[in-house]
C-alpha cells in the first residue's frame, strides 16, 4: 500500500507541475498567438484599406478628362487641316473654338525653314492640350518636306524601291532618318508607313508607295519603318485597313470595292495588319473602302462598326487607336453628308477623325450622334482616354523639342538613302 500510495502522489505531483507549467509557458504562448493573430488580422485590414497605386500617366488622363466639357472631347476627337502657312486670325479662332486634338501639314503649310518652324509654334500656343502634329511622310510621290523652299530634305525613295532590298535594319534606318528630319519641325505623327500590299498592277493610288507584292515581304518591312519612326521620336500610323492593295479605284476620286472573303483577306491583304498588332501598333488608319463579303453592303470601311469594332477591335484584338482616312475625300462624300460623316464614324469605332470638311460641322454631327444615342458618352471618353494616354506617353516630352535644321538631308541620312539606290 506503501508502494502505491507512493506512486499515487507522483503522479498527483506531476498533474500539478504539469498544470503549473501550461500556466506559465502554455497560457503565455497562447497569449502570444492570438497577439499574433491579432496583428496579422490588422495588417491584413490596413492592406485591404490600402488603395491600389495607380500610374501616374492614367491618373493625368483621367484628371484631364474629369475637368473637360463634352464639346472639348470630341475636339480631341479631329485633327484638322488649313491651307496656309500662317497662323492667321481664321485659324487662330478655329483652334481656340474647337481645341482639336491634331493638325495635320501639307505643302501649303511648309514654306521656309523658318516660317514652318514658327508655323507649328503658333499652332502648339493656341491649344490647351498637346496636339499630334501629323503629315504625309512616306518617300516616293508622298512626302511633304519636299516642298521646303530654303533648305533640302532628303528625298525618301518609293517604298516598293527600300522593300526590294529586303533588309529590314536599313528600313529601320530609313524610319530613323524620317523621323528625325521631321522633328526639325516639331512633327510627332506620320501617316505611314503603308502596309497595303500591292497585288494588282492596275492599282494606281498604292502603286509603288507598297513595298511590294507579297505579305510576308509587307509585314516584315512595314513593322521595321514602323519601328524606326517610333523609336525616334515620331508616331507610326499603319495604313490603309483592310487593305488597299487590291483595288483598282482611287478613293480620292470613288468608292473602291473589295470582292475578297474575310478568308482571303486573312491569308493576304490583313497578314502585315495582324503582324504590327500582335506588336503593339499604336494607331492603325481605316480606309474609304466597301468590303461588301463581310459587311453584307457597301458600307465605307471607316463607317463600318461591323468592319471598325466587331472585326478589327474583338476579331484582331486591336486596342490601338483608329484613324480615319480624310473625311474630305470623294470616296465618301459622293454618298454621305457632312453633316452624318462624322457621328458615323465615332459609332463605328472611330477614336480619330482626319480632315473632315468643316471641324464645326463635325462636331455638330458628334454632338448630334450623342444626342440621340448612336453614340455614348463612355464610346467618346474611351476614346478620348486612348488619345491622352499615348500623347502623355510618346510626344509630351519632346512636345517642345526641335531637332537642329543641319538635320535635314545631313551626311548621315544621305548614307543612308544612299544604300537604296
Amino acid at each position: 500500500m506503501k508502494k502505491k500510495g507512493i506512486i499515487a502522489a507522483v503522479i498527483v505531483a506531476l498533474l500539478v507541475l504539469a498544470t503549473s507549467f501550461y500556466f506559465v509557458f502554455g497560457n503565455k504562448g497562447s497569449k502570444e498567438s492570438d497577439k499574433n493573430k491579432e496583428k496579422d488580422s490588422q495588417e491584413e485590414k490596413q492592406d485591404e484599406e490600402q488603395p491600389e497605386e495607380i500610374d501616374p500617366i492614367d491618373k493625368k488622363v483621367n484628371d484631364t478628362l474629369e475637368n473637360m466639357t463634352l464639346d472639348e472631347k470630341i475636339g480631341q476627337m479631329m485633327i484638322v487641316y488649313y491651307y496656309s502657312d500662317t497662323v492667321d486670325s481664321t485659324l487662330k479662332s478655329r483652334l481656340n473654338e474647337i481645341q482639336p486634338g491634331g493638325f495635320i501639314l501639307f505643302k501649303q503649310n511648309i514654306t521656309t525653314y523658318d516660317k514652318t518652324v514658327k508655323f507649328v509654334k503658333d499652332l502648339k500656343a493656341n491649344v490647351k492640350i498637346p496636339m499630334f502634329i501629323s503629315i504625309d511622310q512616306e518617300g516616293g510621290n508622298v512626302q511633304r518636306l519636299s516642298a521646303l523652299q530654303d533648305r533640302k530634305a532628303c528625298e525618301i525613295p518609293y517604298m516598293y524601291n527600300l522593300g526590294s532590298k529586303n533588309d529590314v535594319n536599313l528600313t529601320k534606318d530609313v524610319g530613323k532618318v524620317i523621323a528625325e528630319e521631321l522633328r526639325v519641325f516639331g512633327v510627332n505623327m506620320d501617316f505611314a508607313p503603308v502596309i497595303d500590299v500591292y497585288s494588282n498592277p492596275n492599282n494606281t493610288v498604292i502603286g509603288k508607295r507598297s513595298f511590294g507584292t507579297t505579305p510576308d515581304l509587307v509585314s516584315k518591312q512595314g513593322l521595321a519603318l514602323g519601328q524606326g519612326l517610333e523609336e525616334n521620336g515620331v508616331i507610326a500610323v499603319y495604313k490603309h485597313f483592310p487593305g488597299h492593295g487590291n483595288t483598282a479605284v482611287d478613293s480620292h476620286i470613288d468608292l473602291p470595292v473589295v470582292t475578297k472573303t474575310k478568308e482571303e483577306l486573312l491569308n493576304s491583304d490583313l497578314v502585315p495588319f495582324k503582324t504590327v498588332i500582335d506588336q503593339g501598333a499604336n494607331v492603325i488608319m481605316v480606309g474609304h473602302l466597301a468590303v461588301p463579303n463581310i459587311t453584307n453592303d457597301k458600307t465605307p470601311a471607316s463607317l463600318s462598326k461591323t468592319l471598325i469594332t466587331d472585326f478589327l477591335k474583338n476579331e484582331l484584338g486591336y486596342n490601338g487607336l483608329v484613324v480615319t482616312d480624310a473625311l474630305n475625300m470623294k470616296g465618301l462624300t459622293n454618298y454621305y453628308k457632312d453633316e452624318e460623316i462624322c457621328g458615323k464614324a465615332v459609332e463605328a469605332g472611330v477614336d480619330i477623325l482626319l480632315m473632315p470638311s468643316s471641324s464645326q460641322t463635325c462636331l455638330k454631327s458628334v454632338q448630334n450622334a450623342v444626342k440621340n444615342g448612336t453614340v455614348s458618352e463612355e464610346m467618346i471618353n474611351n476614346s478620348v482616354k486612348k488619345i491622352l494616354k499615348l500623347k502623355y506617353q510618346k510626344i509630351e516630352d519632346n512636345y517642345n523639342t526641335y531637332l537642329p535644321a543641319e538635320t535635314l538631308n545631313s551626311k548621315a541620312h544621305q548614307d543612308i538613302i544612299n544604300k537604296i539606290k
